[in-house]
């Protein structure tokens, strides 16, 4: 901060709010052009987060080197991440876009399928299988790319997605076996099927068919995202739905035909039988056991990322503590950016200050002002009542982050006092 920035601000204390948030915005530029660290005077603080030194107490947040703090953070080692072998996350073209993973350039082929923009779980497109679309060869979406053979049991696999089905189809399915496939590898041979009562099931082929249902009492739900795991152990195959594990299946060798490439979804191979419809959205199929055991998994709160990253829902981070004369009254102006979507100051970004060391935190209204920059924007908040202290500090949180759909960024913080 400037000398005639630090001065004004001396003296701005109590004052008319107008010039108060003129000196920070002044403030906030001036440190955000010279890149400056944090620094604070006897009446104001500022950091534009050239460094960490004002960032303390992150909870799902993290100061990226290019200066600003986000919900983007470390989510240490992926042990499988060089055995993904493909991700589909937020395409909007017949090939990999926006895929991560060791993998992603697995191309993917819609066939006659399409994707939609009105009905995703995560960013702006997913996967849709049309209901009446009939059946065919053209009527599933592929990956190709070789896998490790799956008919051998000595090759593990793990599946996972969001599936929202429309309909069960219950004309073209067996009853019996419940044969809607979801995801498939040769239509005699392997695929995971939901039929006409919305029940889960496995099919293997070895020479004979075995149609063997992981739960009985589950039936996947319509018009709803439904996180879908299944593991294919050494001996067993796992499958979970929204979490929770819902059994296992006696895995078997399967026949010594069955081809080890294109990974269908939607129907069977050569398109007879009947089809799945709907939409399925942050797809990743992983040549390794991802999940053992049988206890419940954490389902994701945004699509997949590469290896060492993870995006958190929510989040928060504060200051250190600046030591200031006694004051019950406080003031903050914030500059942030919309990286995605469209973030609701007071409900996806939350400030709130205190004097007291943060025993106890005040939680301020922001309200908007004209943009900082361009794609730059700011709010501020003035004369905010806090418990009376020496010690104060900000806290800001994060709420309904998602990748794709609602990032944040916060790029600077004056506070006032």
């Amino acid at each position: 901060m400037g000398l005639i920035t630090r001065n004004f601000a001396n003296f701005a204390t109590g004052g008319d709010d107008k010039v108060i948030n003129d000196l920070s915005t002044l403030a906030l530029r001036e440190a955000t052009q010279s890149n400056r660290v944090a620094v604070g005077t006897s009446s104001q603080y500022v950091d534009v987060f050239q460094d960490s030194t004002g960032y303390t107490n992150g909870a799902g947040t993290a100061r990226n080197t290019s200066e600003y703090v986000n919900t983007l953070i470390d989510g240490g080692v992926d042990s499988s991440y060089s055995n993904v072998h493909f991700i589909y996350e937020d395409s909007n073209t017949n090939s990999t876009n926006d895929q991560s993973g060791a993998a992603s350039t697995t191309a993917l082929t819609l066939n006659s399928q399409s994707f939609s923009t009105t009905q995703k779980k995560f960013g702006t497109h997913s996967l849709y299988l049309a209901n009446g679309r009939g059946v065919g060869s053209t009527k599933s979406a592929d990956f190709t790319g070789t896998i490790p053979s799956i008919a051998s049991t000595s090759n593990l696999y793990t599946l996972e997605m969001f599936i929202y089905p429309t309909h069960r189809n219950g004309s073209n399915s067996n009853p019996s076996y419940d044969d809607n496939p979801i995801w498939a590898i040769g239509d005699t041979y392997t695929s995971i099927n939901m039929g006409d009562s919305g029940r889960i099931s496995l099919y293997q082929y070895d020479g004979s068919p075995t149609y063997t249902v992981w739960d009985s009492n589950y039936y996947l739900p319509l018009n709803t995202w439904t996180h879908f795991v299944v593991v294919w152990g050494s001996s067993t195959v796992k499958f979970w739905a929204d979490g929770v594990y819902k059994g296992s299946i006696s895995r078997i060798t399967l026949h010594s035909s069955t081809p080890s490439n294109s990974v269908r979804f939607g129907c069977a191979a050569n398109g007879s039988g009947s089809t799945f419809d709907g939409y399925m959205d942050s797809i990743r199929w992983t040549n390794a056991e991802r999940y053992t055991g049988t206890s419940s998994i954490t389902v994701p709160t945004s699509a997949h990322y590469p290896n060492n990253t993870d995006f958190s829902a929510t989040g928060n981070f504060t200051c250190p503590a600046i030591t200031a004369s006694s004051t019950s009254s406080m003031g903050a102006m914030i500059t942030y950016q919309d990286t995605s979507g469209t973030n609701a100051l007071n409900t996806d970004i939350i400030l709130q200050l205190s004097a007291d060391n943060g025993s106890n935190f005040s939680t301020a209204t922001l309200t908007a002002m004209p943009d900082f920059s361009s794609g730059i924007k700011m709010a501020k908040v003035n004369d905010l009542a806090v418990t009376a202290g020496t010690q104060l500090k900000y806290k800001i949180s994060f709420a309904n982050q998602s990748s794709g759909s609602k990032e944040a960024r916060i790029r600077g913080v004056s506070l006032n006092y």
